[in-house]
């Protein structure tokens, strides 16, 4: 019988020695030739961060660092480094696939599509998601498939399936009456979406998002009508905040705007046709606008290439052009800006090409970069533990060339990547 003990123990003290399993504390030094201290735009030099079991536990020159003993060691002398960024609107189960083609798409084909996706966008720098709509509960399943280990991804905070109106833009509207098609989220009036948050919250939602105005890739809408009412949002907010969740409202048309503002939710998506009265009142309120403004470019140059449905591709063609004057004059007006791509309208991957549009409508880099990190942090409630690179906050890390406080376009070129205190790129190492 002590043979037998004294087998099992040596089999668990093995065990616990392997790679992963440590016993004792993980001590990680990064080392880098500059820092872009986020929240002032500072360009710090001779930076170094320790690390304690994937946090920052201390930020300083080498002189002023205690470097324990035993700590893994990164140099990159000739990087700039800066919080992992953060995307606040997503859609990592999805494809560039428009119009009839996404019938043929099963939701668990979607699943594996967002395993792809989620690899993809955390190379490209960011750690940080924000999923704001998936099918089936994929980004669910996604979200707990990252945190288990299973699959390489960033931090996801997930919807689930978006709330909307029968026959609106989160409704399947490409199928005849006799396939009863349905999309997940589809509630109409108080009761219906009460019960439609509740149950997403059930299945695993962090967030809520409800589609308040038509959109631009969907058939039979107008993306300048407002679909649910104040009095529908106003239910949807209500019951999401009081269970601890946040909203984000998909909002294209000026009312829409308004209206989902009133009602309380956290961020406007898109805002293509906001005007001052949605400005004054998202200030009013401090809501977040969330602009997603590269997937224009990109929509447009390819559309032959994903063929885009002639009514889809009307509909861009408006609303693309308004949304770039309204969306500058809201960066004017002061609004609070965090950053979203709506990612799956083109490649995963190519997310920080959204910073130059940023720039060119108005705010600086340092607002565009501010806005994929302490911005967005505040909005998905996350301040303190992503979006900056400070004591306390989860070691995520990426690392350019050159100035990103200058030129935002090095972040489309992001050569190291860290997530929680791991390495997941590293081109200085090559």
């Amino acid at each position: 019988m002590k043979k037998i003990y004294t087998a099992v123990v040596e089999v668990a003290l093995l065990f616990l020695a392997l790679p992963g399993i440590a016993q004792t504390s993980r001590h990680v030094v990064v080392h880098a030739g500059h820092l872009l201290e986020v929240k002032t735009g500072k360009l710090l030099a001779d930076q170094t961060l320790v690390i304690e079991d994937g946090r920052i536990v201390s930020r300083g020159t080498a002189a002023e660092s205690k470097i324990p003993a035993d700590a893994v060691r990164i140099d990159l002398p000739n990087a700039t480094v800066l919080p992992g960024l953060i995307d606040a609107h997503t859609h990592l189960t999805m494809e560039p696939k428009f119009g009839y083609e996404r019938l043929a798409v099963s939701v668990p084909r979607e699943a594996l599509i967002g395993a792809k996706n989620a690899r993809l966008t955390l190379l490209a720098g960011f750690t940080t998601v924000r999923n704001v709509g998936a099918s089936g509960y994929t980004d669910v399943a996604l979200r707990d498939a990252i945190n288990t280990g299973d699959v390489p991804g960033p931090r996801l905070l997930v919807s689930g399936p978006p709330l909307g109106i029968t026959g609106g833009h989160c409704d399947n509207n490409m199928l005849p009456s006799e396939y009863h098609a349905v999309s997940d989220g589809v509630a109409d009036g108080i009761a219906e979406v009460e019960h439609k948050v509740r149950e997403n919250i059930k299945y695993g939602a962090d967030l809520i998002k409800v589609c308040a105005t038509g959109g631009v890739l969907s058939l039979g809408d107008n993306p300048q009508a407002s679909q649910y009412t104040l009095e529908e949002m106003k239910a949807i907010v209500a019951d999401a905040h009081r269970l601890g969740r946040k909203v984000a409202a998909h909002a294209h048309g000026a009312q829409g705007i308004l209206w989902a503002t009133e009602a309380g939710v956290d961020s406007i998506e898109h805002g293509s046709y906001i005007d001052d009265a949605g400005i004054a009142a998202m200030k009013e309120h401090g809501t977040y606008l969330v602009p997603t403004l590269y997937l224009g470019d990109w929509m447009l140059e390819n559309a032959a290439l994903t063929h885009l449905p002639a009514p889809l591709l009307a509909k861009a063609q408006d609303v693309i052009p308004a949304a770039r004057n309204n969306i500058a004059h809201a960066f004017a007006s002061g609004v609070k800006v965090a950053f979203g791509t709506d990612a799956a309208v083109y490649p995963h991957g190519l997310n920080a090409h959204e910073f130059a549009v940023m720039v060119k409508l108005g705010l600086t880099p340092l607002q565009a970069i501010q806005a994929a990190t302490v911005n967005a942090a505040d909005l998905l409630g996350w301040s303190g533990k992503v979006g900056s690179l400070e004591p306390g906050a989860w070691a995520d890390i990426v690392g350019v060339d050159g100035d990103p406080g200058k030129d935002v376009t090095t972040l489309e070129h992001v050569k190291f990547v860290m997530k929680g205190g791991e390495v997941v790129k590293n081109e200085y190492a090559k």
